[in-house]
């Protein structure tokens, strides 16, 4: 009876493994085929796209898309505004995060509970839409880049979990025996805590640099130039309208065919869009799930 029971349960625990297996590959399938097909009607004929050729494979290859991506100065203009934006946003966005996360960790901070809760507070209740663009007009930050890199300087939740990776994850020993060696709190931060903090610094860049990248509202509230746009401004327009400027499709691609070259030029602009977070992500990829566990969970 024993032999029969385990051999029952070894069969339950394979065709759970295989359930299990069938489900994650067909939600795979669900997330993927939208990739794919983006993909495949980026490289595709615009004729071959309009006929609805395209399914999973490509169709007659083209790359007229990409041509119209590369060769439109308002796109790549708004592809370099964007890298800035996210470059300089999150550079200033870790700083700040640190500076503020390290003091709050340390518990020989005066008020250091008065604080967490007026930083919990703005969590909670905001002053809203109207006020801050009267804020940020007063300011004179109007049609500036500042306006999109200062208001979300740092993100509360993100400062929270740097603040307990600090406290659960560096030992208050680390600091007795800094300050023993003549090491003072900058310091001690600069050489010690930091180097000790790179799976939670690689998180919260990544949080910040996805944000920045992919954020195009403030953008739209904030600024009228079109020379500070973000690229996300120029996809959002085209996947709206499904079109674009005629001229200035011919100025960025000069004798090639324009007619339906906005089906293809739409999805050859979002794989553009796409590719520099997937190049970014594998190399923090492996300090992401121990620095969100270790920051979020604890404490």
């Amino acid at each position: 009876m024993k032999k029969s029971n385990g051999k029952n349960i070894v069969i339950s625990d394979r065709a759970f493994y295989i359930t299990v297996r069938v489900f994650l590959g067909f939600f795979a399938l669900i997330v993927l085929y939208p990739l794919i097909y983006i993909f495949s009607c980026s490289i595709s004929t615009p004729e071959s796209v309009m006929s609805g050729e395209v399914v999973v494979f490509p169709g007659d290859f083209s790359l007229a898309g990409y041509k119209a991506v590369f060769r439109t100065n308002g796109i790549l203009l708004g592809f370099r505004n964007s890298v800035f934006y996210t470059v300089v946003g999150t550079l200033i966005n870790v700083v700040m995060t640190v500076i503020c996360a390290y003091p709050l960790s340390r518990k020989d901070l005066p008020g250091q509970r008065v604080f967490m809760k007026l930083f919990t507070f703005t969590m909670i209740f905001s002053g809203g839409m109207i006020p801050t663009y009267l804020l940020i007009r007063d300011l004179h930050m109007l049609n500036t880049v500042w306006a999109i890199l200062i208001p979300g300087a740092m993100g509360v939740y993100n400062m929270i979990i740097t603040r307990t990776y600090f406290m659960n994850s560096i030992p208050s020993e680390l600091l007795e025996a800094a300050k023993l060696d003549g090491c003072d709190d900058v310091s001690y931060l600069k050489r010690v805590a930091l180097p000790l903090s790179k799976p939670i610094l690689a998180v919260i860049t990544l949080f910040y640099a996805v944000g920045h990248w992919n954020s195009y509202f403030s953008a739209f509230l904030y600024l009228s130039d079109q020379k500070l746009y973000p690229l996300q401004i120029y996809l959002r327009d085209i996947l709206i309208s499904n079109k674009i400027n005629q001229d200035t499709m011919m100025d960025g691609i000069g004798d090639a065919p324009v007619f339906g070259l906005e089906y293809t030029l739409k999805y050859s602009l979002i794989v553009v869009a796409v590719v520099p977070m997937l190049v970014i992500y594998p190399f923090v990829q492996k300090h992401f799930v121990k620095g969100v566990m270790i920051g979020a969970i604890k404490g």
